[in-house]
């Protein structure tokens, strides 16, 4: 329930008048402070040790719950007994990933679907698809309806679609890409991000008509 709409237009207004920071920082906050629920259960606060702070814990939010929990014990054990810098505790994790990491398998011009799951930083763009133009050692780079973005592999999934369907697809990509702003009405704004959430490897007759009559209308 957005209960902050009955004070504010947005939940950014509300953040900053509110708590005094950005909607990132309290989505950041809100991340953090399931990560430190979760090590509670592990650590008895009057005999071990406890983050102190969000920055000690954002390496953490992408993992799973036992993972956290592994991480902090380890990143306590590097840091003598005591809280460790967000350096040790993002070095831990990154050792972690590299010892679960599966080989990355994605081919450039392959269609993806983006899965936001947990991670604040893919909010809106959960069930978005993507066109991979780049392939990294742990993540890809997708373009989408509105841009680009990286991505962890975990939080991609490959339509399986035909080379031919693919290339479809790019050309698609491609067309809204040109015709998008955020400068448009509304409605339009909200038929193109529809485009960019299509689970199939095609335009029907009218979404391609609608299409094409935007680039007649919008195109320089």
């Amino acid at each position: 329930m957005r209960v902050y709409r009955s004070t504010h237009k947005t939940f950014e207004e509300y953040c900053r008048d509110r708590f005094g920071h950005s909607r990132r920082q309290s989505y950041l906050l809100m991340d953090a402070a399931v990560v430190f629920d979760n090590l509670m259960e592990k650590c008895d606060p009057m005999d071990h040790i406890l983050p102190t702070n969000e920055r000690q814990v954002r390496p953490m939010t992408k993992l799973e719950p036992h993972q956290q929990q592994e991480v902090w014990v380890k990143a306590v054990e590097q840091s003598g007994g005591k809280v460790p810098p967000a350096r040790i505790v993002k070095n831990v994790v990154q050792q972690i990933m590299e010892r679960t990491q599966v080989p990355n398998t994605y081919q450039l011009g392959e269609v993806c679907q983006i899965l936001a799951k947990d991670n604040s930083e893919l909010r809106g763009k959960g069930g978005c698809w993507g066109i991979v133009n780049h392939v990294g050692e742990f993540s890809c780079t997708v373009k989408t309806w509105d841009g680009e973005y990286t991505v962890g592999l975990q939080h991609l999934k490959s339509y399986n679609y035909l080379p031919a369907e693919c290339e479809q697809m790019r050309e698609i990509c491609d067309r809204i890409n040109r015709v998008y702003s955020s400068g448009l009405e509304e409605s339009v704004q909200r038929f193109l991000e529809s485009l960019g959430k299509l689970n199939r490897a095609y335009l029907t007759v009218l979404e391609e008509k609608v299409l094409s009559l935007l680039e007649l209308e919008i195109r320089p």
